[in-house]
């Protein structure tokens, strides 16, 4: 009985691949990682694989870095340069970076950081304006936003909420 995941034939590991592509999107280092867990070592044998993965259309690094950019500001609030840092260490090319992070719309884009703004400012535990900027350019940094806008953002967030009190 042939072992789970473990040394298949290249045919197989094409079909397992191309299964995958089907069901959501993959970049080719992925496929690659997973050509070496299926027992597919030959250099020769993987590159052979992914090049007929993406003559078919099953993989697209282009395709796959604007999913991937469009999901993780979506679903996890992630900012440009999170996702860009993400991609590249997927070795995705930087044009198809470029290209993905341009289809995130501009105002959506300082909507999602103004959210996520005021809901990290509930949780800030200290009313100095001092350090409520700076845990916000913290939180703002780890997501990923760019400082110019997080700074715009922070800055319009804590003018507003001086203003309410």
């Amino acid at each position: 009985m042939e072992r789970k995941g473990k040394n298949i034939s290249p045919e197989k590991a094409l079909s397992r691949a191309a299964a995958l592509c089907s069901r959501s999107e993959q970049c080719e280092a992925d496929i690659r990682a997973k050509l070496t867990a299926w027992g597919i070592a030959d250099v020769a044998a993987a590159d052979a694989i992914v090049a007929r993965l993406v003559s078919e259309s099953y993989l697209s690094e282009s395709r796959y870095a604007r999913a991937f950019a469009r999901d993780r500001f979506r679903f996890a609030g992630w900012g440009r340069l999170k996702i860009a840092y993400a991609l590249r260490l997927k070795r995705v090319a930087e044009e198809c970076i470029a290209d993905a992070l341009t289809e995130i719309d501009e105002e959506d884009y300082a909507k999602a950081l103004a959210t996520a703004l005021q809901g990290k400012l509930r949780s800030v535990a200290s009313r100095e304006p001092v350090q409520q900027r700076a845990a916000l350019y913290r939180f703002a940094a780890s997501r990923g936003y760019e400082s110019d806008l997080a700074g715009r953002a922070i800055s319009a967030l804590l003018s507003h909420n001086q203003e309410d009190e």
